[in-house]
């Protein structure tokens, strides 16, 4: 027959001690993974940006082209959207796209975003 004692140690759980060492082994994983993920959302980020600013460029190329336009002359928004781009793209990361003039490339405010 089981004693008291020996009933009492036959019951199944966590100890405290098992719980602390799963938290720990929870918190390097995400130590590690969380930089990982941030990192990855920017380059992802910069890419969206930089193949934003070869479509612009290419629909000026375009605009250029079919009007018969020169280098240095002005390109505006309003030649580009909705024949050449359905709309004026977004930066990403929330920064704005400078058009230039016919030459030279689009910029974006946001540093690292370029071409």
């Amino acid at each position: 027959m089981k004693t008291m004692r020996n009933l009492m140690r036959s019951k199944s759980g966590f100890t405290l001690i098992e719980i602390m060492i799963v938290v720990l082994i929870i918190g390097v994983l995400l130590a590690i993974a969380v930089p990982s993920f941030v990192n990855a959302r920017t380059t992802s980020r910069a890419n969206a940006c930089i193949k934003n600013l070869r479509s612009i460029e290419s629909a000026k190329d375009q605009w250029c082209m079919a009007t018969n336009h020169n280098t240095g002359d002005a390109c505006v928004w309003a030649n580009l959207t909705p024949t050449y781009l359905k709309s004026q793209p977004a930066c990403p990361s929330g920064g704005t796209y400078t058009i230039g003039v016919i030459g030279t490339d689009a910029t974006c405010t946001i540093a690292g975003h370029g071409q």
